[in-house]
């Protein structure tokens, strides 16, 4: 699933050429970690894309069509990983290693 998951992502946000991939999959830790937040703070899985916009995220706008990607994985993770885990730190290895 999580695979699924950077696929679509890497597919939703192209990476602008003067982007480095590194630069591409810190962004993307960087949405993961806000959804992990939302899910933190109670926020319904249908109300994450405002919740997280709420907060004038520093990413590139089109980062901004991941979230509705990301958020059932997010989602499905138990609440004690969540809690205890940095899904974004977790993320960001994975995508750096694709």
């Amino acid at each position: 699933m999580l695979r699924t998951a950077i696929v679509a992502l890497l597919l939703a946000t192209p990476v602008a050429a003067q982007e480095t991939k590194e630069q591409s999959c810190r962004h993307q830790a960087d949405v993961v970690a806000a959804i992990q937040q939302a899910r933190l703070d109670k926020v319904k899985e249908r109300d994450v894309p405002q919740a997280v916009a709420d907060t004038s995220p520093t990413w590139p706008d089109n980062y901004n069509n991941a979230i509705p990607l990301i958020t059932p994985w997010v989602y499905e993770q138990k609440m004690r990983d969540v809690r205890k885990k940095d899904l974004g730190a977790a993320w960001l290895e994975l995508c750096l290693q694709q």
